[in-house]
This record gives C-alpha cells, structure tokens and sequence, in this order.
C-alpha cells in the first residue's frame, strides 16, 4: 500500500504534493475554522436585515393597490366567494414580559357531578384520579396544575361557584368540569338549571360573570333506550347545563359537550372526552389561553343561537324562512346574512302561505304561546318509580305513596310497637305510614330513602284529587297488611285489629305538606275518625300557615344554625334559614290550638357536640309543646356514604341520653318551663315535654282520640289540653326503658328472646 502512495504522488506535481499533504494533516481544523466563520456572517447578515424592517416600511406599490381593487370588483361583479385566507397558528408566549404577566400561575381543575344513585358519583372519583395522574406532567416552569377537586352539586352553595369564580390568596385561575346524568324527574340539576338561567337574567348581574375562569366543559351521561335522540330528550340537562355555561362564561367552552349512553358506551366516550380536555389542558399550559376559534365555522342560523335571548328574540320574515330551510335541509349554509335573499329562490321551502307575524308586540313573551304539557311527578315507567317499589313503596296515582312501617310488622308479631305508643297511645299495628308527596325540598344526609325520591322547591307536577288518593293509600295499606297473614308469629288478635286504620303518619318521604290539598286530604282522615301526624321540614311557611288542624304537628329541627342545616338537610331553596325561622314563628303562634312537636336527629359529627345552648334557643323562639330527641338511624347505602354519614355518626343510646340532659339543663337556665317525660331505648328516641302537659307530678303525654274528634267536630275553639289524655305508663317514663311490657324483646344476631321478667308480668297484668 506504501509502495501504491508513492507511485501515485510521483507523477503529481510537487505543489499539489504538498497541498495534499497539507490537507489530510489540518482538513478537521479547516473544516471547523470555516464553518465558525460562515455562522458569523450569517448572523451579522440576519441583524442587519431586521433592522432594515424596523425601520423603514416600503409603501404599497400603487400599481398592486389599482391591482387588487379590480379584482375585488370583479369578483363582487361577477358574484363569486372570494375563498377566505386564514393567516395565523399558536401564539407562543414571550420569554421575559409575557412570563411576569401569566407566568406562575396555578391552574385548578373542579370536577362538578350530580348523583342520585351514586353511579355518576363513583364513576366522578375515578375521572378525578384519572385527571390528577394525567396533568402532573401537564405544568411547565409557569405553570402548575393543583390537585383536582371533586364537589357535589347537592352539598355546594351555586353562588361560591356560579355567580363568580371562586376566589384564592395565590394567583389560581379555575377550570371548571362537570359530569352530569339525565332523570326524566325533578332533581337538584332542575334547580342547578334554574340558577344559571336567573343569573344569567339577573340584571345586578355582570352579563358573564364567569368570564375569569379558563374555561368549561360539560359531559352528560344519558340513556337512548328511553330517550333515543336528542331531540326527544338524551342528555337533555347537560346540553342545558353546556348552554348557560356558554353565556355566563363569554364562550369559554374550551371542549364540546360529551354525551354517552349510560348502559352502553358512556365509558369508552368519556374516555374520548377526557383525552379532548387533556389536550386542551395542554394548550392552556402552552400558550396561557384556549386560542381563538375559527370565525363563521358551522351553519350561519344555528352557530349564534347561544348569543341570542329566547324570550327577547324577534324573528323577521326572512329569519323564520331561514329556520325553517335549516331545519328541513341542513345542506348549504348560510355564510353571511346578506346571502339569505339570494338563497330564498333556491329554498325548496313552501312560501305560499303567508307567514305570520305580529307586528303589534316587540317580544315573545307577549305572543301567545301553546300551554307548557304539565308533567307527573314519578311516570310509572321512570328509574324513580322503579326504585321507590323495589324499597316496598306501593305508588299511589303519580305524586303518592305507602309503606308497611317495620314497627307495624313488629306489632303484628308481638315483638314491641314504635316510641309513638309509649309517647303518644299509638298502636304500631294500626298506624298507616303515607304520603301524597314523594317530593321533598330537602337531600338530607340521613334520609334513608336512598335519595331516589324527585327533589323541587314548587309544585310543577300533576295534581292528583285527594279522595283518588286517599282511597289508594287505604288500598295499598291493606293489601301489605293481608301479605302478613302467613307470617310466622303474627297474632290473630292483632292482625284482626290492624284490618281497621286508626292513625296515619304523613311522614313516609318527601314532604306532604307540599301537596296542594293537604288539608282536604287530612280531613278525609279525620272523617273517618283516624289520626293525623304530620311531618313537615320547616321549609314551607306559606303552606304551614294555611294548615288547618291536625291530631299532632311535627317540624323537623335537624340543627341549631344556618351552616349546620345547610350541611345536614342540604335544602335546595336558596333562603332556607329564613323559611326556617319564619316557620318556628309561625309553631309559637299556634302552640295554643294544636299540638306541636319539634324532632330533633342527632348525627354525631354534625350536630351533636357543642350545640345544646343553639337548640334550646330554637326552643324558646317556638316554645313547641313537646320536644323529640331521636339518634340517626344509619341505612347504609352508597348516597349515605357519598354525604359523608357511616356508621360512626350514629350515636350510642348513652350519648343521646347526655345530649338530653344538657338540653334540659340549658332550657331550666332559661327559665322554660320543660322536663324529660318519657323514653324509648329500642328507637333511641327520648321525649321533652312541656309542663302544661303535667298534673299532679305526674306526665299525661298520651292522646286521648275519641276527645279529639269530638273538639274537631264540634267546630269550637279548643286547645290541646282539652284532648290530653291518661297519663303515661310508668314503664315509659324517663328511666324505665320504654319498651311496651306486652310484648317480648328479640334481639338480633342469634341472641335468644328475652323473657318477660316478674316485675314487666306485674305491669301487663296492670295494664290488661
């Protein structure tokens, strides 16, 4: 190979010899030497030329302006669309005054859902998780996404979060998500709508008050089996939801809406909805905004329909023409509004029948419209219907309902009665537990009615007779009650006696004194000679006002302030401390014409600790005849757990007895007149007691009925003393247990029965 080297370089000239040589010894330094020096000139050339464009702008050759205004004038001649050109792409963020302006900043992300069967709840808590491990690599060095948050729309005040966004100490700018199912029943979604909609009317209002917030994106989960399209109803309150939100937030939807069939592939469309937000989310992080939209993209008619107020919209001729065509055609869009005439020769549209227009009227609202179709409130075909009979409900018309009480089942068997006979005399075996409203204005966290009964805070439903009704609860009651015939251990003597309604707790669910015959109904009762206890949430003092007397009146009094109540009752009306108050006052008035009760649930964790001193206050604004302290029972179910209540908010009989006695002690410190009467163990349930309920030492809790009817009848005045009755058993007063001596206690969990003892055998042979 040497040999080859030097044969070739022989025959070179030396110069070139040497150049070679040259070369192969320095090439890597030339190399890198030239390069260098070619990057150096190429930088002073780019430098020299921006500088050029800063400061010196040519003018626009005469000749292109003379060019240009030609060929528009041709085009707008010759009537052709002149394609437009879209000039633009992602703004990037500057490096130095941008960074101080939205630099180091925290992105929040709330996840917002409703649920009433807790599907869309669990299904919320995975999508939450989900998000937070997906947006952790998300930030960059401005910014941080926060750990996502997951709120229920049944527990939040609207006004924290949708009247203005929420507001932080730090620099943190929010990102709303929501997750929504459709009932074909009212809900708290019907009173989330109405909130949006009243905002967005509310003239106090700022026209998007939620215009701070990076932006919005609503997935709703549906159910095509009973709703097929979306125009007859899929998804129906998320696209409603998606609406408002559009105007309340100035068009900050930063994904389209979601929808997904519950049964079917709500899963792999929510999935393709979270990648979308992902992606968004990205964007945001990127360039510190959504971007902007297209302009004219989608139908010209359809695409601004969220900018236009429904009920302040006057459409000309021409509009409704174009509406129609869309509606019937959806094939050739409407670029501009100058283009509708030329479209309306085309328009395969009927125009020989005149439109009508009223050109009297400047708004829609004074246009007669056709009447709104009223609906029922639980349709027999609806999931609510479905759950309320699986639970034992028997559905009276479309607004009521009966349930067989377990104490009425326990009775029957001789196994003890309810704390309402050791209180008040009332047989457990002849009490019918009803209501002509499944409706409640409340979602409170201790209802055992598994939060599948519709929610409202009017009545919007169809109105069912109250005689239809009451006919129906006696039907349904009785048919339970024959159910029982074949039960071991039923008594025959009782069974007979259970045949014959002699009480009637209007307490089952919802709140019965919504409906709007409630006093036609409670006079059916009293015709009949049969008892009415009415329950009622202190939600609706105009209705309670107007309640005419009834055998014993309860109001619920679940805590002793306004952001307790607001935690354990969750009422949907937006004044609800107030209706609160105006309700006690309304008690006070009538403490003297009929029997009043306040029931006091303690769930412990809620309001138990520390508020003695608050319910006897309450007390002493209403000054209710007697005073009802019964532990939380817990039912176990998933809504329950979603609102924070297991098992460790039931309180022990022990706790419940020491509430008591300090809500006697703080009522004896404010010289009220009150005392412990009675008790019963097995309910977890004690009874406070006026002392104009007691004579001679000794406490006349009891009811005497007959007297009652006979007052009622005679159409005079009268006052609940004048219908008291025996005074009460010693074995349910305060310290004796309460358990109806008759009868024999069964324990659950395998323990055997416990035997009557000799002093329990003494009492029965008293009382026979």
């Amino acid at each position: 190979m040497a040999h080859e080297t030097w044969v070739f370089r022989s025959w070179l000239p030396f110069e070139i010899a040497d150049i070679v040589a040259v070369w192969h010894e320095y090439r890597i330094p030339i190399i890198l030497s030239t390069f260098t020096i070619l990057m150096i000139f190429r930088t002073v050339l780019h430098l020299r030329s921006s500088r050029g464009k800063i400061s010196h702008t040519p003018p626009i050759s005469p000749s292109l302006t003379a060019q240009k205004g030609n060929l528009l004038g041709d085009k707008k001649a010759n009537g052709e669309k002149v394609p437009r050109r879209i000039v633009g792409g992602l703004k990037k963020r500057k490096s130095s005054e941008d960074a101080v302006q939205i630099g180091s900043q925290k992105i929040q992300l709330l996840v917002f859902f409703s649920s009433l069967t807790g599907t869309t709840e669990k299904t919320a808590k995975v999508f939450r998780e989900g998000l937070a491990k997906s947006t952790q690599n998300l930030g960059d060095a401005t910014t941080t996404f926060l750990e996502p948050q997951l709120l229920d729309l049944s527990y939040i005040d609207y006004d924290d979060y949708f009247i203005t966004a929420p507001k932080t100490e730090e620099e943190t700018r929010f990102f709303y998500l929501l997750l929504l199912p459709t009932y074909n029943i009212d809900t708290v979604l019907d009173n989330f709508l109405e909130h949006l909609q009243e905002t967005h009317n509310d003239f106090r209002v700022d026209t998007a008050p939620l215009s701070t917030l990076l932006g919005y994106s609503v997935f709703g989960f549906g159910d095509r089996g009973g709703w097929p399209t979306e125009e007859e109803g899929f998804c129906s309150q998320a696209r409603g939801v998606d609406k408002w939100l559009a105007k309340l937030t100035g068009k900050k939807r930063a994904f389209p809406l979601g929808m997904g069939d519950s049964k079917t592939n709500a899963a792999e469309r929510l999935q393709e909805w979270k990648e979308g937000v992902l992606d968004v989310l990205g964007h945001i992080a990127r360039t510190g905004g959504l971007g902007e939209g297209v302009v004219g993209s989608g139908d010209a008619v359809e695409s601004d329909v969220e900018d236009l107020d429904e009920d302040d919209e006057v459409l000309s001729d021409e509009q409704n023409v174009a509406q129609r065509k869309t509606k019937l055609q959806k094939k050739d869009g409407l670029n501009d509004l100058e283009d509708i005439g030329s479209t309306l020769n085309k328009s395969s549209v009927d125009l020989s029948e005149p439109l009508e227009v009223d050109f009297t009227t400047y708004s829609k609202k004074s246009q007669p419209t056709a009447p709104a179709t009223i609906k029922e409130m639980v349709p027999k075909n609806s999931p609510t219907y479905n759950a309320l009979t699986k639970q034992g409900y028997s559905i009276v018309g479309s607004h009521s309902g009966v349930k067989i009480c377990r104490w009425t089942k326990s009775a029957l068997r001789g196994r003890g009665s309810c704390y309402k006979y050791s209180f008040y005399g009332i047989a457990s075996h002849q009490c019918m537990e009803t209501t002509p409203s499944l409706s409640c204005s409340n979602k409170c966290v201790f209802c055992w009615r598994h939060g599948t009964n519709p929610v409202g805070t009017t009545w919007r439903w169809v109105v069912d007779p109250p005689d239809m009704i009451f006919a129906g609860v006696k039907a349904g009651h009785y048919q339970k009650i024959k159910m029982m015939r074949g039960v071991p251990g039923v008594r025959a003597e009782r069974f007979a006696e259970a045949m014959r309604i002699r009480h009637c707790a209007l307490s089952l669910v919802g709140e019965p004194i919504f409906y709007p015959h409630i006093n036609e109904f409670t006079a059916m009762l009293h015709a009949e000679h049969i008892s009415s206890f009415l329950v009622c949430n202190a939600q609706h003092p105009d209705q309670l006002a107007t309640l005419k007397p009834v055998t014993q009146l309860y109001v619920s009094i679940d805590a002793s302030n306004k952001e307790s109540l607001r935690k354990i009752d969750r009422p949907l009306h937006r004044d609800f401390w107030e209706r609160f108050n105006r309700c006690l006052d309304i008690l006070r008035e009538r403490r003297f014409e009929q029997r009043t009760v306040f029931r006091l649930t303690l769930v412990k964790g809620f309001n138990i600790e520390d508020e003695a001193e608050g319910y006897a206050a309450l007390i002493e604004k209403g000054l209710p005849c007697f005073v009802e302290v019964k532990g939380v029972t817990y039912c176990g179910t998933s809504s329950s757990a979603g609102a924070g209540l297991t098992m460790q908010n039931v309180p022990f009989y022990e706790e419940v007895c020491s509430f008591v006695e300090a809500l006697n002690t703080a009522l004896a410190k404010r010289g009220l007149k009150y005392g412990i009467a009675a008790e019963h163990a097995h309910s977890c349930c004690i009874l406070i007691a006026s002392e104009r309920f007691k004579k001679d030492g000794k406490w006349r809790t009891r009811i005497d009925y007959e007297r009652f009817f006979e007052c009622l009848e005679s159409e005079e005045t009268f006052k609940p003393e004048d219908y008291m009755g025996p005074e009460t058993p010693e074995w349910a007063t305060w310290g004796n247990g309460g358990f109806d001596p008759r009868d024999e206690r069964v324990f659950r969990k395998g323990k055997n029965k416990v035997a009557l003892t000799e002093s329990q055998g003494e009492v029965m042979g008293d009382v026979a």
